[in-house]
């Protein structure tokens, strides 16, 4: 629902016809064009008549179907932030449905240069509307981040036409994987369309991530060539299964890029309007993304595009929640971040969105851009103090016990600064941005020579290892080395407190030849190999999935706070010391958890006995006076020593 007073932009179906409507303070005239039925020619240009800042049309004679596009005229001088070029055909920002993807071009950065052929035509379109269900999510539930044309693209059992689109997400053979993984919610990486980075065409490369999209709503027609029908479909079918669907969204920065980036929408529409600029310089765009522009989600106009967009996503298919690409900027105005933006507030008190999952992705790359435990309630947010902890804890650094610890009980040290008793935290140890879990036991240095950049783009810090050697070996005792330390990572984050994500494909093992910074390769490189995934690790996953079920404890979010909840031990059994917690060899730790066990049905203690030592280890866990210790995966005795490199599970059995 609008937040401004303006009418509804875009298009609307009413009784009259079809109605165009645009939002441009400072274009001198907007144009309406429409194409045939194969876009390729123009049947007419009409201008719209204005009324305040707002450009609108309606044509008795647009039925759904219709392709259409916009033509902006006005002062063309980016000095002063005003770059109105009627030779560019302009994609309406609140497009539903695109007739084909974005291609770069270097015609679309060039003043003057007809750009019809190159830019998609928006689809009238009508959707249905879905009934709109409590979003399907648990607390301390496991989101699966999927890339879907990577995760999808080689599974044999797939037919081959829906190989790389959303629909495969619904066949049977991935849900019967997604269940058995135990995974509350997939989280989608973008599936609205994008366009590729200004110097990929030329290495012969293309995003393969999405991170870069021209408008908010408009699926990509390579991924999602059903549109909204599909997704919704796909939705529905998930949640028959018991499976959450989240949007990964980007509101941050757009395509057009900077001052020498294309002209698709935005900018040719009202870049003063839409972008952030330097105060006192309209022709500067602020860049606190990184990405070379950052969207103003502070103006009306750009916060109910915002709005719009998620509530399309909520009411056409259904989705049960969204995670924002570099959030900060969401909350940012010209003073920089605020936990109580008006974004937020209209987020919250919207009838449709209020219930919804929302994540953080906590930071941007401006000033004051870090503003991890800062969101407002509810918003979940990735951790990557947790990440990087646990990271630094297996690769073997000296002091890192009380980070772990932290880590385990749910980062209270970030999340109850405002006052709150219970996390918020999303942790993870490998995400698309950076090493595969696996990778991180394979590599001590990023390798991301294929990206083209010399191996100058990615983190330099990755806080990983490699076992003996670097990258592909033939040596089976550093092989088993590598497996034993990914089973113990992703047993780490299974042992903590908060909702936990695993990104797709992690679970088995995959690697990316140790590129960190994988967004170009949209090839065998990212692309999940299914036959060649570990299996023994799938198996280690879904068991650990099915064990943080099984226990309360781990649906809870409340920080642990060793008041009858939780105790932390040595693995002699006694109580950690201040001497233990502050010397800089301890690498060993009980974890000692009071919980509920819905296989027993009745509350129990459950031990998280955590060894980083190359050798087996004895420990000794309290004496269980009417029950016995078994190992909680298996359900064999507890035995006398943990092995090394691992992460054990005991619960005391009556």
């Amino acid at each position: 629902m609008p937040t401004t007073g303006i009418p509804p932009l875009g298009v609307t179906r009413t009784p009259d016809g079809t109605r165009f409507a645009v939002w441009s303070r400072h274009a001198a005239r907007v144009d309406l064009c429409l194409f045939d039925e194969s876009g390729a020619k123009e049947l007419r240009r009409l201008p719209m008549l204005r009324d305040g800042d707002v450009h609108s049309l309606t044509l008795a004679d647009a039925p759904v179907g219709t392709r259409y596009g916009l033509r902006a005229d006005g002062i063309y001088s980016p000095d002063h932030g005003l770059w109105f070029d009627p030779s560019k055909l302009l994609v309406d920002p609140y497009a539903i449905e695109l007739d084909r993807p974005f291609r770069h071009d270097r015609r679309l950065t060039i003043f003057g240069e007809e750009t019809a052929d190159l830019v998609p035509r928006a689809i009238v379109t009508e959707t249905e509307a879905v009934k709109v269900e409590p979003p399907l999510f648990e607390p301390g539930g496991l989101i699966y981040e999927v890339a879907v044309k990577p995760f999808t693209i080689l599974h044999s059992d797939i037919p081959e036409k829906k190989r790389g689109t959303v629909a495969a997400l619904a066949q049977p053979v991935i849900i019967d994987h997604l269940k058995r993984l135990g995974v509350s919610a997939v989280e989608l990486m973008p599936i609205v369309a994008w366009i590729d980075e200004r110097h990929l065409p030329s290495l012969g490369l293309h995003n393969g991530w999405g991170y870069n999209p021209i408008v908010p709503m408009a699926l990509d027609p390579r991924l999602v060539p059903g549109g909204v029908k599909e997704l919704r479909n796909t939705v529905e079918t998930l949640h028959k299964a018991g499976i959450g669907v989240i949007l990964d969204l980007v509101f941050n920065h757009s395509g057009e890029s900077d001052r020498l980036g294309t002209t698709l929408s935005m900018r040719g529409l009202d870049n003063l309007t839409y972008y952030r600029h330097v105060t006192d310089q309209p022709g500067e765009l602020i860049n606190d993304t990184g990405c070379g522009n950052t969207i103003a989600c502070d103006h009306p106009v750009v916060r109910d595009l915002i709005l719009a967009s998620l509530r399309h996503f909520v009411l056409a298919a259904g989705v049960d929640g969204f995670r924002f690409d570099l959030a900060s900027i969401l909350g940012r105005d010209m003073s920089g971040f605020h936990r109580d933006a008006a974004l937020f507030a209209a987020i919250a008190a919207d009838s449709v969105l209020g219930d919804r999952i929302l994540i953080a992705e906590p930071w941007d790359t401006g000033p004051g851009g870090y503003q991890l435990g800062n969101f407002p309630e509810p918003f979940l947010e990735w951790n990557d103090r947790t990440r990087d902890d646990i990271r630094r804890y297996w690769r073997g650094d000296r002091h890192a016990i009380g980070a772990l610890a932290t880590a385990l009980a749910g980062s209270s040290d970030t999340f109850s600064r405002w006052g709150e008793t219970a996390t918020r935290s999303v942790n993870f140890i490998a995400a698309h941005d950076g090493f595969t879990l696996t990778d991180l036991t394979a590599y001590a240095r990023k390798h991301n020579e294929a990206n083209g950049e010399d191996n100058g783009d990615g983190h330099n810090e990755n806080y990983s290892w490699n076992n003996g050697a670097e990258g592909p070996i033939d040596d089976p005792e550093i092989a088993t080395a590598r497996q034993a330390d990914a089973m113990a990572l992703i047993s780490t984050l299974f042992a903590s407190r908060g909702t936990i994500m695993l990104t797709a494909g992690d679970e088995g093992g995959r690697s990316q030849g140790g590129n960190n910074n994988a967004y170009a390769q949209d090839n065998g490189l990212t692309w999940l190999d299914w036959t060649k995934l570990d299996r023994k690790l799938i198996d280690h996953t879904a068991a650990l999935s099915a064990m943080r079920r099984r226990f309360d404890v781990f649906a809870e979010t409340h920080f642990l706070t060793g008041k009858g909840d939780v105790a932390w031990l040595r693995l002699d059994g006694h109580p950690m010391t201040v001497e233990d917690w502050e010397h800089p060899a301890t690498d060993n730790l009980v974890m000692m958890l009071a919980t509920g066990d819905r296989a027993q049905r009745r509350a129990t203690r459950l031990a998280v006995v955590i060894n980083r030592g190359h050798a087996p280890h004895p420990f000794q866990l309290p004496a269980s006076l009417n029950g016995k210790w078994c190992d909680a995966l298996s359900g064999t005795a507890a035995t006398p020593s943990v092995a090394p490199r691992s992460v054990t599970f005991f619960v005391e059995v009556f």
